[in-house]
């Protein structure tokens, strides 16, 4: 059990999470060389990808996946921008896509235009004979990297030694490493979705008396106060402390440790933004995502996952009114797709998803264009005992929730 406090890491991700935030301009597609002023890490690909507008960028792709064919299955989440969606052949949240992956069984190649722990998810659950590819490999996630590995096995070592075996059931949420979702399954725990973490700890509380909910705080807080959880019993555990900075007594009492992670996306909004959106409109409906902060999601009318967001606003009478805490991308698909409402996202700073905005089309046709040569480029591939152990948490919940 650590006695001294580690020194504290903040994510290159959570830093760079403002580097594609405006105010005075669009998100419509630039050359990949214009965009590279954005302070932020990417990969390296050949110099000619980096000056190819638009229209040349989607005429090549779409030519390129016509000569992959059925080989090729190509996901985009719906986070990404419009530019990539639209050569998507199925989009969704993280899980949807990777289930829509596997049952593509003829599909050799799975680019994922989404992130790395979107990916690992997709070569656990395809076939040994599918090979998952993210076009740009610094396309990581903030939260996900709050959660570094090492970190919560220590996490685990002082519960379990303080807590005793079986003292308390581990909850991953899917936005967690591959490694992070294999220990929730070699000790009994599950993964979570933001669309079914009211069931996932509903049966996590069935099976003991406490939960450790990685990595994001904000969606364990909510969903543990939707479950009757009293906040007092809900502790944050900072890795960066010993005990997570919490005495053994404390963790005796919880009910909820929570993982000191969270959204860069989602913590954004806020109650100002609420309340400026109702008096600007006094018949708005505010929907968030659960990823947000306490407070906010308490002070709107909706919360729920992308799925539900969308799902609510589609079905929402003509001439209703939206204004929307999630990823801007996202909202401006929701609204384009929806014109006879008013959706709007409730940050007026427009702030995309830095990590996965980072892939471009320039991206995507590089990594077409290599496996058109046969060359198969950012392969994301998980080992086979921890695969093993994360599809047993997968598991559990498509089965036992």
């Amino acid at each position: 059990m650590p006695t001294t406090e580690k020194i504290p890491y903040i994510p290159l991700t959570e830093v760079e999470q403002s580097a594609f935030c405006r105010t005075d301009e669009s998100l419509d597609v630039k050359p990949l060389a214009e965009e590279f002023a954005a302070v932020v890490s990417w990969q390296s690909i050949p110099g000619e990808y980096h000056y190819l507008g638009g229209e040349e960028l989607t005429r090549r792709i779409r030519e390129a996946r016509n000569a992959l064919g059925t080989r090729l299955v190509i996901l985009g989440h719906h986070y990404q921008r419009d530019e990539i969606i639209q050569f998507a052949d199925f989009r969704g949240d993280s899980l949807k896509l990777s289930q829509q992956a596997a049952a593509q069984p003829d599909a050799e190649f799975i680019v994922f235009c989404g992130v790395h722990f979107m990916a690992e998810t997709a070569d656990i659950l395809s076939a040994p004979h599918q090979k998952v590819i993210l076009p740009n490999i610094t396309a990581g996630c903030s939260m996900s990297d709050m959660a570094r590995t090492d970190d919560v096995l220590d996490c685990w070592d002082d519960l379990t030694n303080v807590l005793g075996e079986g003292g308390i059931i581990p909850i991953t949420y899917m936005n967690s490493t591959a490694a992070i979702k294999a220990l929730c399954g070699r000790n009994g725990g599950i993964v979570c979705t933001s669309s079914n973490a009211p069931a996932v700890m509903k049966w996590a509380y069935e099976r003991g008396e406490r939960i450790v909910f990685f990595p994001d705080q904000h969606l364990g807080r909510n969903t543990g106060l939707k479950l009757g959880v009293p906040l007092e019993k809900m502790l944050v555990w900072n890795p960066f402390k010993p005990l997570g900075g919490h005495t053994a007594e404390e963790l005796q009492r919880s009910k909820a440790i929570l993982w000191q992670g969270h959204c860069s996306v989602h913590t954004r909004f806020s109650v100002a933004q609420i309340n400026k959106a109702r008096a600007a409109y006094p018949d708005i409906n505010v929907i968030v995502h659960p990823e947000c902060v306490m407070e906010t999601g308490q002070a709107a009318d909706f919360d729920g996952s992308t799925e539900f967001i969308i799902k609510k606003i589609n079905e929402a009478p003509a001439g209703s009114k939206w204004a929307v805490g999630t990823e801007i991308s996202l909202v401006n698909r929701i609204a384009q797709e929806n014109p006879d409402k008013l959706v709007f996202c409730l940050d007026s700073v427009v702030c995309p998803c830095s990590t996965m905005y980072r892939t471009h089309p320039a991206y995507l046709l590089w990594t077409m264009d290599c496996l058109l040569r046969g060359e198969v480029t950012n392969q994301i591939t998980v080992d086979e005992e921890t695969a093993r152990y994360a599809r047993i948490a997968l598991d559990r919940m498509l089965n036992e929730v």
